[in-house]
Formats: structure tokens, C-alpha cells, sequence
């Protein structure tokens, strides 16, 4: 460690962070805030800070999304801790990161306390970061791609009711690479958690096709026998 830097005489700060990915119109995005106060003044920034005396990490996160954007969600997952000494130019901050993912679409934003302004992102068309928040985001993409491979989340960022190609270009999107959607077609109905409906509608490419629901009921019960949902 250089002789130069010194640790501040309050100790160690701890902050936590919020990844929150949104899927409107084929393009995955990410929620930002345009920061208030230095440091990093008036650049963009995943919204988040410090942890209050009475808060735990969960409240805190909760509590600084629904400041800085206005949003409220339901359900964070932690992802990972970043500690590295320099992150912050003011002092030593250990940074818990959360993950969410929601469906983007009409879902309005209102920035307040340290947010001067909140948007969406296309992931492919970021902004300069504050602090290591491209570290966090990069961690958060990687988390949420695998995610996608193991787990039937990509129904979250759908509509109730959708067409399969829906569903594909979903995948395609997230996982940024083309698909075989022979295969990936009879994998998914493989599983048996789609529910083909009555209804048909046009895409604009051909004849009309089915709209599709994913069963919830269906994939929990599969789970108590030993179901595994996987994506190669």
C-alpha cells in the first residue's frame, strides 16, 4: 500500500447500489441517475448510498431507489460486494450491490434527494459511469445472462400474453447473440410451462400465431419433482 494514502479517521462507509434492468421495445436497459452532489457531479450513476444506523442493506436499497427514481420494487437480489480502497475519491465505501429486473414500459420516474434526473439506458448505449459502477453493471449483466439459462425469468419482462418470437428475440437480446430457434422453440415447449391460448394475432411477417402464457402454477409444481429448466 502507497505511503500516500491514508485511511480516514470515520472508518469504513458502506453504500448499496441498485442494478435494475427494465426489456421494452426488444432492447434491454438499465436505470440510472444523474448525481446531484460531488463526487461525480451531474454524471450518470446507478442510484444508491449510504446505509442509515437503523436500515439493514435491504431497507436501504429500497429506501434510496424509491428516493433517487421513484420506483418501488418488490423483490432485490444482492450480488455482490465491492470494497476495492479507491473507489470512492472521499473515502473508504464498501458497496453491496442489488439486482431487479421489471418490465420497463410505462413505468414513470421521478428523481429526488441526490438525483437530479432518472432514466433508462440501452446497455449497448451507456453513458460514462460514475465511480466503478461499469464494474457493477458488467457483474450485473454476466449475473443476469446466466440467470436466463437456469432460471424462467425472461417471463418477467414479458406480457402476460405474448407470442413465441416474443420470447426468442427476449433471449437473443439478453444473451446478445443469435439463437436456433428450431431448437430453442422445442426446448422451451419441452418443459411443458407455456400455455398455448385460443388467440392469434399477426407479428406482420406471416400467418397469424399463438399467443402463448407461461404457467406459473405448471413450473412450481415441477419443482417439487426434480425439474430442471436449462437453456444450452
Amino acid at each position: 500500500m502507497s505511503e500516500a494514502f491514508q485511511y480516514p479517521q470515520q472508518g469504513i462507509r458502506l453504500t448499496v447500489d441498485a442494478v435494475v434492468f427494465g426489456y421494452h421495445s426488444d432492447r434491454l436497459q438499465v436505470l440510472l441517475i444523474r448525481r446531484k452532489y460531488a463526487p461525480f457531479e451531474g454524471q450518470w450513476a446507478l442510484p444508491g448510498g449510504f446505509v442509515a444506523e437503523p436500515e439493514s442493506l435491504e431497507q436501504a436499497v429500497e429506501r434510496e431507489l424509491s428516493e433517487e427514481t421513484g420506483l418501488k420494487i418488490n423483490y432485490l437480489e444482492q450480488l455482490f460486494s465491492f470494497g476495492e480502497p479507491r473507489r470512492d475519491p472521499r473515502f473508504r465505501v464498501v458497496s453491496i450491490a442489488y439486482m431487479a429486473i421489471i418490465r420497463s414500459d410505462n413505468m414513470p420516474l421521478q428523481a429526488s434527494t441526490d438525483a437530479t434526473d432518472a432514466q433508462w439506458f440501452d446497455t449497448q448505449e451507456l453513458p460514462p459511469l460514475a465511480f466503478d459502477h461499469a464494474q457493477i453493471l458488467e457483474k450485473a449483466i454476466t449475473r443476469l445472462r446466466s440467470k436466463l439459462r437456469y432460471q424462467p425469468i425472461g417471463f418477467d419482462l414479458l406480457p402476460e400474453k405474448f407470442l413465441f418470437s416474443d420470447l426468442e428475440r427476449l433471449y437473443s437480446t439478453i444473451l446478445d447473440q443469435p439463437l436456433d430457434r428450431r431448437n430453442f422453440r422445442k426446448k422451451i415447449l419441452s418443459f411443458g410451462i407455456l400455455e398455448e391460448l385460443s388467440t392469434k394475432v399477426s407479428d406482420g411477417r406471416g400467418r397469424p400465431a399463438s399467443l402463448y402464457r407461461f404457467d406459473l402454477d405448471r413450473y412450481q409444481a415441477l419443482q417439487h419433482e426434480n425439474f430442471y429448466f436449462e437453456i444450452p
